[in-house]
This record gives structure tokens, sequence and C-alpha cells, in this order.
């Protein structure tokens, strides 16, 4: 008979949140390379055993991180459908990954910089789930765009382009507000210019 796992005390739960967010503070800064087990219990006000207690390795403290944030990356682009009109659900999901940069800006700079770093620990999931759910979207938005219900478009590129547009501004928010200034509200400014940017993009024009 399998052994199941064990349940987890209220204790146990909270340090194992406890150290996976002072180790996102740590490799958003530091990358991978740049953060040792001792600055991620440093951080997490807690000793070296303790962490390697909930967590074995560096590598195994990343990989829950990663895989985390995936499964929340991936869920607004699960959430595209057949139903309902097609330019206010891709609006919708530019919206939805503009607000993840705003309340998830050190989630997104640890993917950035894995990507950046060759992605090896990522590469599995980027060749697979990843790219399966991007071929299944894609034709949901192919399949729009024959019916004629938006405008003829290159669907991995329209979900490339919501990647870059949306996540830079938490990527590279620094530059953002150093360049717009203090009476700029970035993330609001960006909605509204990214809600005219697909609409047009996408509505159809009337064929002469």
């Amino acid at each position: 008979m399998q052994e199941q796992p064990r349940r987890q005390s209220r204790i146990q739960k909270r340090n194992r949140e406890v150290i996976l967010t002072a180790a996102l503070r740590e490799f958003s800064a530091g990358g991978f390379a740049g953060t040792t087990i001792d600055q991620i219990a440093e951080a997490a006000g807690l000793s070296k055993p303790n962490v390697l207690y909930y967590f074995q390795s560096k590598e195994a403290i990343h990989s829950a991180l990663l895989r985390g944030l995936l499964d929340l990356w991936l869920g607004p682009l699960r959430d595209l459908q057949a139903e309902g009109d097609p330019r206010e659900q891709i609006l919708a999901y530019a919206r939805r990954k503009l607000e993840m940069s705003r309340d998830y800006p050190q989630e997104s700079r640890l993917f950035a910089n894995e990507v950046l770093q060759g992605a090896d620990r990522l590469q599995p999931i980027l060749g697979g789930e990843l790219r399966e759910l991007v071929e299944e979207k894609s034709a949901l938005i192919a399949g729009w765009i024959a019916e004629g219900r938006i405008a003829e478009v290159d669907p991995h590129h329209l979900l490339f382009s919501i990647w870059a547009l949306t996540q830079h501004y938490a990527d590279f928010e620094v530059q953002v507000r150093a360049v717009l200034g203090p009476d700029h509200d970035p993330f609001a400014e960006a909605q509204i210019f990214l809600d005219q940017l697909y609409l047009r993009l996408l509505t159809p024009q009337p064929r002469e």
C-alpha cells in the first residue's frame, strides 16, 4: 500500500510560506546563482537547518517557487473560452496580466531572471505544459479569426505581445516610474492604452 503524505500542521504550513516569501525576495533580486540558503534563512528569520528541514536544497525552494508562479501566471490564459465575445475576452486577459504585474512584481522578475539565464530549470514546463496551453488557445483565436469575429492576427504573437506589454510594467517598473514622474499611475494609464491598442487591433475592418 502506498504511504499517504503526512498532513502539515499549521506551524509547518506557515514556516513553508515564510521560507518561500523570503526566497522570492532573494531570488528576484539576486537570481538563482546569486542566492544562497544562508541568505534565504536569514531573510526568513529561521536557522539554515530549519530551512533544510522543509526543503532539501536551494534547487527545491526555487522549483517550488517557479511551479507556484507558473500556476498563477497561466490561470488567466486558461480562462479564455470559446463562449462570449472574443475581443472582450482578449481585453480581459490583457487587463488581468497587467493586474498581475502590478500585484506580483517580484514573481514577474523571478520568472524574467530565470528566462534570461537560459531557463534550464523551466525547460520541461516551457516546452510541455506552457506550449500545449498556448497551442490550445492559439487554435481558439484562429477559430475566431476564421469566423470573422476578430481581425486577422498571428495568434502566437498576439499572446507574446500581451505578455511583453504587461510584464514590462513589473520588470521595468523603476524605469517606467522614473520616466513618467510621481504624478502618474503607470498601471491605470497602461490599462487605458492597452484597451485602445488591442480593441483597434482586433476589430475587423469593413471590406471595400
